[in-house]
């Protein structure tokens, strides 16, 4: 009986981020029933656009559609990062921020926007000092041709905190009419200028990171059982942690330069899988990846459909995730398993 709930539990958790997005996308301000919007997406794949209602057409193919996928690839990476860096460092607090990637892409595509370039110059500068920001990490925790995951994790705390000093830095010299709100705005976190163009920069980032995580899911249960052991099993372990961290780095970096600062998806989610599924990463993995998905998308569809004015996502996934982070701790009395 317990295998046929969890089979169904499972089923229904990947395919959850299905369901949600055909819900979603008809609500808003301009609201379409299920029915409407699988006609208008139906036609859009098919090439057509002699859709009956015009408006209808456009609200859904030309706006709510690329928010959607963006939503999507968005939860889905942040989520398979924080399970991959939470594995990697055997720490439940890990996020995909852990070793400044966040904070390095923060400050590259505030630069782009304080020099007033286009949104691929945003993505591009995002991209590269998310690099680099992990680059420098990772120098940092090498000590005497070895590395030191304590020494990581703390060169990634220090790399944040310098690149969060010069987005502030930034924000100051900023001209506070025109570039200081739209920075403010970008970094607290926004689908609002998801397009199709945008989509075919980020995507095939998130998806080889995406891919690499995923094929290497069986191996981060091994590194759970100590260096040595994992050795003696025969995997290159140094080789390993490079291979997950510029995975999880590209995602990550891939995501700020879409949509900005998105906080607790990858910290939030990966404990929820843990705590339906254990953690056997073979099934943390894919169900932290639908759940972020679908978590995304709804919150999304909450911040651009509850209020007049659009509520920058940041800000939602900080009120839901944190009281709900703080259940889970008080129900799983803060035993990471």
């Amino acid at each position: 009986m317990k295998k046929r709930v969890g089979t169904a539990v499972t089923i229904g958790i990947v395919l959850l981020p299905v369901v949600v997005s055909l819900v979603c996308i008809g609500i808003g301000r301009y609201s379409l029933s299920m029915d409407e919007s699988l006609q208008v997406l139906l036609h859009a794949l098919m090439g057509r656009q002699d859709y009956g209602d015009p408006q209808a057409y456009s609200v859904i193919v030309n706006m709510r559609l690329p928010r959607i996928l963006l939503a999507l690839l968005c939860g889905m990476g942040l989520s398979l990062s924080g399970t991959a860096l939470q594995a990697l460092f055997s720490n439940p607090l890990a996020s995909p921020d852990i070793l400044g990637v966040s904070a390095g892409a923060g400050f590259g595509a505030a630069l782009a926007l304080l020099w007033s370039l286009n949104l691929l110059f945003v993505q591009l500068f995002a991209l590269f000092f998310g690099l680099a920001a992990v680059a420098i990490a990772i120098f940092v925790g090498r000590s005497k041709a070895k590395s030191s995951i304590i020494l990581m994790v703390l060169g990634g705390v220090v790399v944040s905190y310098m690149f969060q000093a010069f987005i502030s830095l930034i924000k100051y010299v900023a001209d506070t009419e025109s570039k200081l709100p739209a920075i403010t705005y970008w970094l607290m976190g926004s689908l609002t200028g998801a397009t199709y163009s945008a989509l075919l920069i980020g995507a095939p980032i998130i998806l080889i990171g995406c891919a690499v995580l995923f094929s290497l899911r069986w191996r981060l249960n091994i590194l759970s059982l100590g260096d040595e052991e994992a050795k003696s099993m025969g995997i290159n372990v140094k080789r390993l942690r490079l291979y997950v961290i510029m995975a999880s780095t590209m995602i990550t970096a891939a995501c700020v330069s879409m949509c900005g600062l998105v906080g607790w998806v990858g910290l939030l989610m990966p404990h929820i899988a843990r705590m339906l599924f254990g953690s056997n990463n073979s099934k943390v993995v894919p169900i932290s990846m639908c759940l972020g998905a679908a978590f995304l998308v709804v919150i999304d569809t909450f911040a651009r459909s509850a209020t007049a004015a659009e509520i920058p996502i940041s800000i939602l996934t900080a009120v839901i995730g944190a009281p709900f982070f703080i259940l889970l701790l008080k129900r799983t009395g803060a035993v990471w398993r």
